[in-house]
């Protein structure tokens, strides 16, 4: 099998030895789970067959419930149940965004010695600060483990998605958190990205090459962020031309614009302060997403109605489409900015855009589409599915990045979202000298390497040179120190040539240094390409994701030097990084929270199984089991399930896994005769009447036999005397057993059970096969 293009099929193909390609969008409220397999892509469900899981984490005294678990624990144990952490990677906790998000969050955030943001909660009857790598692992670790449900095999690869606008440490962050999780992430990869992967790979009809790309433009209005790209496709790839975003506008703005209308509302109505009391504003949360939708559907009035809101205070309202629209007036009229802004970046036209693709929830808000066609001044298009387009990307480039799979030729090139300047200094030298490696929108990913002229160790530092476009505080990405430089043996300086690299998850690293050292006579003779050069800082050797040569004219000079290249040790710094050690610990810390959970759900499985045996023997016992035990028995069998009852519910609240099924074997000892007794009674007329029609036909075989009819002539008298033998010895055991049977109540073990008769029919079936089949093939 194969993926392969084809004209006339849809599907994207098929994986060798099924090895499973998994894409997950990671998103701010929700997850998606997609996998690569035979036919094409397709969404897997969780344990709820839900397609989507929530992205929540919910701590307790004995365990962590994941996803849909967790979501239903977010009003009942709302100080250890976290939720809207994405955007806390790689933040430091002063952040500003980090402190104005605080006072909203009904848990707690506290500030880790290395200055990061960090969540307390109580677990396992402890206090316990977990980083937001280790919360998203744990989140990693569910999807993980209801894809390998889905899939009944183990999953190591994935590709995951992070909005366009993350940044080095932000996409650091998550990506440690793969780890954590125990995931190979081939990359991490921009929402909207994906999403133009799993529309462009489908499509029949692009241009060729040589023609004029078809550009379209990608809008992802997600719970917490917007993005804007647009892409430019031909037959075969894809190119991201240019990326917009407002980090700070999504649904729940919308809804955070609805919970405070109402919280004024009530305020007035019922003298409520909604806001001093957690429970009551996170219900108020859910009711407003919720009617948000209703109004995306419905233009007329709609209610909103809370049982014992508050103080057993039952509240009611009322909203429609157009008041909805004024209360957010503040939030639609940014729309237009990102969409505004990455036209301009492109250097298109309106006229110049083949379609606008509309995905995230928030997209189906009636106002939103309206101000997207209005600017673009065409029909929006929804082809791709709001809720999944970005996992279907993400296990689309799952499965073009493993060697498991043959994929049809599609390359995608993506951008850089920030422009990035690199600076350098060495110990002795004056001032600084920097220079912009990476461009606003440059193809990402991308390899440079700089030539520096240096005699000593220098250090770079890395920093986004536009400040003031960054969704982030802190512009700098990380420090590198370029070690063991010395001079050249007649004192001049050393060429070194530094590699620096954005690679596929769009992290900024230099990857590699080493210096040139001139040999006198016979030297290593080293090929250079030739190309255009960055002297301390202007460009030089280029390449592209693929090592593709930018330059074809200096691509074909080639010159021979004689040196001798030796490789540089670099040490590295990034800002808001986690060490090694600590990501192991994290890693191993995992791994004992996994076994833990897997505990406590082999106890409550058992304590489950005791309490469902004594349900459903109780009812049985007035019921189908009626007949198939005694008075006496049956009152101590009910007397015993009540008192096991009321243990469960006391002293059995919090037992030993060993407990349960002493308890349950306990009771089984006398349920499990009665349950016996019944399904014996059920099942052996059939049996008897099954072994009768067997003997009844085996006779009619030796009857022939002995009415000399020609087929069975070659058999012997001994030979038909066993199977005769056999068939009288049957039919009067089977009469015996009858006959003493009947003259047991049904409340009295069976004399003879269903497997009994299987075996009678078995044995003698085996015996008339042997003699007349087997005798009449051989002899024949």
């Amino acid at each position: 099998d194969e993926l392969h293009d084809a004209a006339n099929e849809s599907h994207v193909g098929a994986g060798l030895r099924s090895i499973p390609l998994v894409g997950i969008d990671l998103g701010f409220q929700n997850c998606y789970i997609a996998v690569a397999r035979s036919g094409g892509i397709e969404t897997i469900a969780n344990e709820y067959s839900d397609r989507c899981t929530p992205a929540c984490v919910s701590l307790a005294s004995k365990n962590r419930m994941i996803g849909n678990a967790a979501k239903s624990q977010i009003i009942t144990n709302f100080k250890n149940t976290v939720h809207g952490f994405k955007k806390f990677h790689g933040r430091a906790f002063d952040d500003p965004f980090v402190q104005a998000e605080k006072p909203k969050l009904p848990y707690s955030l506290h500030k880790l010695v290395n200055g990061s943001t960090g969540i307390k909660v109580r677990y396992l009857d402890e206090d316990k600060v977990f980083t937001v790598e280790q919360i998203t692992g744990m989140l990693l670790t569910k999807l993980k483990e209801t894809s390998e449900i889905a899939l009944k095999k183990p999953v190591v690869d994935c590709v995951i998605s992070v909005p366009s606008f993350f940044t080095d440490a932000e996409r650091r962050s998550v990506f440690d958190a793969t780890q954590i999780a125990g995931l190979n992430c081939l990359r991490l990869i921009n929402d909207t990205t994906a999403v133009a992967l799993a529309y462009g790979i489908y499509k029949q009809d692009l241009p060729t090459p040589e023609e004029r790309p078809r550009n379209v433009v990608f809008v992802d209005m997600g719970h917490s962020s917007f993005q804007v790209s647009i892409t430019a496709f031909n037959k075969g790839k894809l190119k991201v031309l240019a990326t917009a975003f407002d980090p700070y506008l999504g649904g729940r703005n919308f809804d955070e614009a609805l919970v405070d209308y109402f919280c004024e509302e009530f305020k007035g109505k019922y003298k409520l302060n909604v806001r001093d009391n957690p429970r009551a504003l996170l219900r108020l949360h859910q009711e407003c997403e919720k009617l948000k939708k209703l109004m995306s559907a419905n233009s007329s009035d709609l209610p909103l109605n809370i049982e014992c809101f508050m103080n057993d205070i039952d509240v009611s309202s009322r909203m429609n489409r157009g008041q909805f629209e004024e209360t957010c007036a503040q939030y639609l009229m940014r729309v237009e900015v990102p969409l505004k802004t990455v036209l301009e970046q492109s250097k298109l036209s309106r006229d110049d855009i083949y379609a606008v693709e509309l995905v995230g929830g928030a997209t189906r808000i009636p106002a939103i589409k309206e101000r997207i066609t209005k600017f673009f001044c065409k029909d929006i298009s929804t082809t791709l599915n709001a809720d999944e387009a970005v996992a279907r990307g993400c296990a689309l480039q799952c499965a073009i990045l493993s060697p498991a799979f043959k994929v049809r030729e599609f390359s995608i090139t993506d951008v850089v979202p920030f422009p990035i300047t690199l600076r350098w200094k060495s110990p002795t030298e004056d001032g600084l000298g920097e220079c912009e490696v990476f461009s606003k929108n440059h193809a990402a990913p991308f390899s440079k390497v700089i030539t520096f002229h240096k005699k000593e160790p220098f250090e770079l530092e890395a920093f986004y040179s536009s400040p003031q476009d960054l969704p982030y505080p802190d512009h700098r990405i990380g420090c590198f120190a370029v070690q063991n430089v010395i001079p050249q043996p007649d004192g001049d300086s050393s060429k070194v040539k530094v590699k620096v690299r954005v690679n596929v998850h769009g992290i900024f690293s230099v990857s590699s240094a080493s210096l040139i050292e001139k040999q006198k006579g016979e030297g290593e003779e080293m090929q250079i390409d030739s190309e255009p050069v960055v002297q301390n800082g202007r460009a030089e050797d280029q390449e592209g994701a693929c090592g593709e040569k930018l330059d074809p004219a200096a691509g074909c000079s080639k010159a021979k030097v004689k040196v001798k290249s030796i490789d540089l040790p670099i040490m590295s710094n990034n800002i808001r990084q986690l060490d090694s050690d600590v990501l192991n610990n994290f890693v191993e810390y995992e791994r004992q929270m996994i076994i833990q959970d897997k505990l406590v759900k082999e106890v409550n499985d058992a304590k489950n199984a005791v309490e469902e045996y004594v349900y459903d023997l109780r009812d049985k016992l007035c019921g189908i089991y009626e007949n198939y035990v005694t008075q006496e028995d049956s009152n101590r069998l009910t007397l015993m399930l009540e008192d096991t009852e009321n243990w469960l519910y006391e002293d059995g609240e919090e037992q030993p896994k060993q407990v349960y099924e002493e308890k349950l074997d306990a009771l089984k000892r006398l349920g499990q005769p009665i349950q016996d007794r019944h399904r014996e009674h059920e099942d052996r007329p059939r049996a008897f009447e099954e072994l009768g029609k067997k003997m009844q036909l085996y006779m009619k075989f030796v009857d022939s036999y002995k009415q000399k009819d020609e087929r069975y002539l070659h058999l012997t008298a001994e030979e038909m005397s066993t199977v005769e033998k056999c068939v009288n010895e049957s039919m009067g055991w089977m009469n015996s057993k009858i006959n003493a049977q009947s003259k047991l109540a049904i409340t009295q073990d069976p004399i003879v059970k269903v497997a009994d008769i299987i075996a009678k029919i078995q044995v003698c079936g085996r015996l008339f096969k042997m003699h007349f089949f087997l005798l009449l093939a051989v002899r024949k």
